[in-house]
């Protein structure tokens, strides 16, 4: 939600209408004073969100309905939860939200989306009567006090998936591979360049144009530098991989973002995604990595399964009924898949 990262998505062409993206900015203010601000986008498609709602679509479509443009409410394409109804208090925040509610009514919007909320914005959405929605991701924390190092780490773990991350780590050491992690001016333009280079053949090679472009990178590169770890991948002094993560410094957070590699090397994308920046996590004392939307694979490298959670209104009654039918269905199995993943932990009994 920083002002440069939204900024970037827009001046860089990123987010725009001509990409079915058009802002909306909505403040409350009382005696000058901002109480809450939200930022919600009118979308004419459903790319970029990372909570699926094409079946949606496709019923209002086979009925004759229109269901974009739709309202929504979150971050473009970047599926990390936060805030998104900012306010004051819970007064502003509640007051934010029906104004949000009214605004989408008197235009006749079919729908209004809040994806990957922050627990104050649950409850408001809750008390509204909005549908929720979960769905999972998978996060690593650091141990309380904190890893020593990487080996420590290891040692937490199952015999099993010790030896698995060691086979891994040891099949890129075989292919003459080695990383050097870079934080914010010390990450150069060329660097972004290269960067950029590995992330746009990975979308092209899965038979997709990226969504972000290579401004984008440039002007957070530039704006907010401080907040970049990259991994770049060498052997024999050529780069020919990179992984890019985002850094909260004041949370000691960090989000997996994006990677990319120019040629295909066994085991190079769990060591750029997640044994590299989690050996920096540890070394700089992070409490969490956030390994973003989807995967079970990364729960073998220790990243845990976190409900995250979403809102929904839909102006139609008669869809909003079938839809919350099938949000309760849906909720059920997620129960359910998250039991048969906490069985699944590669940690030690004792952890």
């Amino acid at each position: 939600m920083r002002h440069e990262y939204l900024l970037a998505l827009t001046a860089s062409g990123s987010a725009t209408p001509a990409t079915g993206w058009t802002a909306h900015y909505l403040t409350l203010e009382q005696d000058g004073k901002l109480l809450a601000a939200c930022v919600m986008h009118l979308k004419t498609h459903s790319y970029g969100e990372y909570v699926f709602d094409w079946a949606w679509a496709n019923a209002y479509q086979q009925h004759g309905l229109q269901y974009y443009p739709k309202a929504l409410v979150a971050v473009p394409f970047t599926p990390v939860p936060g805030a998104r109804l900012m306010a004051v208090n819970a007064e502003a925040r509640h007051a934010l939200l029906k104004q949000l509610l009214d605004w989408c009514q008197s235009r006749e919007v079919s729908s209004l989306h809040l994806l990957f909320l922050a627990e104050d914005d649950v409850q408001t959405c809750r008390d509204h009567g909005l549908m929720l929605r979960h769905t999972v991701q998978f996060h690593w924390q650091n141990s309380n006090p904190g890893y020593a190092d990487f080996d420590h780490f290891l040692g937490s773990l199952t015999q099993e998936k010790r030896k698995k991350i060691k086979q891994e780590r040891r099949k890129v050491a075989q292919a003459e591979i080695t990383f050097e992690c870079k934080t914010g001016t010390d990450i150069s333009l060329d660097d972004w360049e290269f960067f950029y280079r590995c992330y746009e053949r990975t979308y092209l090679e899965h038979g997709n144009a990226p969504y972000l472009n290579l401004d984008f990178f440039e002007r957070v590169a530039q704006n907010m530098s401080e907040n970049w770890l990259m991994c770049l991948a060498y052997r024999s002094g050529k780069a020919l991989a990179a992984s890019l993560v985002a850094l909260n410094p004041a949370d000691k957070i960090a989000y997996g973002r994006y990677w990319g590699a120019l040629e295909s090397v066994d085991c190079l994308h769990f060591e750029a995604c997640y044994y590299q920046p989690l050996e920096w996590c540890i070394a700089h004392g992070y409490i969490r990595f956030e390994g973003g939307a989807q995967g079970e694979h990364k729960m073998a490298r220790a990243l845990l399964p976190v409900k995250t959670t979403s809102a929904h209104w839909l102006a139609h009654p008669a869809f909003a009924n079938a839809v919350s039918d099938f949000l309760d269905r849906e909720g059920q199995h997620i129960d359910v898949y998250m039991q048969q993943l906490e069985q699944r932990k590669p940690f030690k009994t004792s952890i």
